[in-house]
C-alpha cells in the first residue's frame, strides 16, 4: 500500500522529530541533530538531496556526532535513497535493513487474562525500572522481541527484579519526554512484575499527527506469550485516537511477519547505518 504521499509523510516526520531535542546542523547533503547523549537522533538526508550524499558527507556527519558523544548513526528510507547503503559503507559504517510498516487495518490483540497493561506517567517511581527493562529486554534479542538494529547481542538470559526506585533513576530526557508527550510509554506486568515494555512517539506534522511505535521489548522468558503483539496493539488503539498515521520498524521479517499478522502493512524499508563494534 505504499504510496509516494505516505512515504512524504513518514519523512516529514522524521525531519521534525528532532527538533524538540535537538539542534539540526546540515552537512553537505546530510541533516545531523545534535542534542543530549541520553535520547540521541540519527542523521538523515536532506529532503530532495537524497541522492546528492557522499561518503564525505557521512564521514564528516559521523565526527560531528561522535564529537558530541553521540553514537554514530544515519537513517534513510531505502526506497528513496537507493545508493546511500554503499556510500555508507564506503564510509566505514555497517547497514541494516528493516521493513517499514504502518497500521492498515489494526487487530485487536489480546493480552493473557493474567497480564495487566498500564500507561507510565513521568512521576511514576518506577520508570527507572521500566528504562531498565527495555534495556535489558534489548540486550537479549530473540525472535519474539522487535528489538532495532544494534541492540546488543551475545549477553546471557537476564531476569528483571524490583530494586527500588531510588537506585534505578530514569535520565532526565525520558523523564520530560513523558511529561510532554512525546514518548507515550505503557508497561505489561504480570503477578507486579514488569514484563514488557513499548511506546509510541506522536509528532504533529503540518497539522495532522503522526506517531511510530518504538522500542516494543520482553524479557527472554515471558516470550513466546504473545506479550508483544498485545502490547503493540494497545499502543496503536491509544496512537490512533489522535494520529491518522501509525508506523513501526521492524527488526527484520520475521518480525514484521508478525505485525503483518496485527494489521500492519509493509510500505518500505528503513536502513541503519551504524559504526560496527570494535
Amino acid at each position: 500500500m505504499s504510496s509516494p504521499g505516505l512515504l512524504d509523510r513518514i519523512e516529514r516526520y522524521f525531519s521534525l522529530a528532532p527538533l524538540a531535542d535537538a539542534r539540526v546542523h546540515t552537512v553537505g547533503a546530510l541533516r545531523v541533530p545534535i542534542g543530549s547523549p541520553e535520547w540521541p537522533h540519527a542523521a538523515r538526508p536532506v529532503p530532495g538531496q537524497e541522492g546528492a550524499v557522499t561518503a564525505a558527507d557521512v564521514q564528516a556527519a559521523v565526527a560531528l556526532q561522535e564529537g558530541a558523544g553521540l553514537p554514530a548513526a544515519v537513517e534513510w528510507l531505502g526506497d528513496r535513497c537507493r545508493g546511500l547503503a554503499q556510500v555508507a559503507r564506503t564510509a566505514g559504517l555497517t547497514v541494516d535493513e528493516l521493513p517499514l510498516l504502518v497500521a492498515a487495518d489494526p487487530v485487536e490483540v489480546l493480552l493473557p487474562a493474567e497480564v495487566r497493561l498500564y500507561l507510565v506517567g513521568a512521576d511514576d517511581p518506577k520508570l527507572g525500572l521500566y528504562q531498565r527493562l527495555a534495556e535489558l529486554a534489548f540486550a537479549n534479542p530473540g525472535p519474539a522481541a522487535a528489538a532495532p538494529a544494534g541492540a546488543g547481542k551475545g549477553t546471557p538470559d537476564v531476569a528483571l527484579g524490583d530494586p527500588g526506585p531510588d537506585q534505578l533513576p530514569p535520565t532526565e530526557a525520558l523523564r520530560e519526554r513523558v511529561a510532554s508527550g512525546r514518548t507515550v510509554m505503557m508497561v505489561a506486568v504480570d503477578d507486579g512484575q514488569p514484563v514488557a515494555i513499548g511506546s509510541h512517539q506522536p509528532v504533529e506534522v503540518d497539522g495532522r499527527e503522526i506517531s511510530e511505535v518504538v522500542g516494543v521489548a520482553t524479557l527472554p522468558r515471558f516470550r513466546g506469550r504473545g506479550l508483544g503483539a498485545g502490547l503493540t496493539s494497545a499502543l496503536v488503539e491509544h496512537a490512533r485516537q489522535s494520529a491518522d498515521l501509525v508506523f513501526l520498524s521492524a527488526g527484520d521479517d520475521d518480525v514484521a511477519r508478525v505485525y503483518e499478522r496485527a494489521g500492519f502493512a509493509r510500505v518500505g524499508t528503513s536502513c541503519l547505518a551504524e559504526r560496527p563494534p570494535r
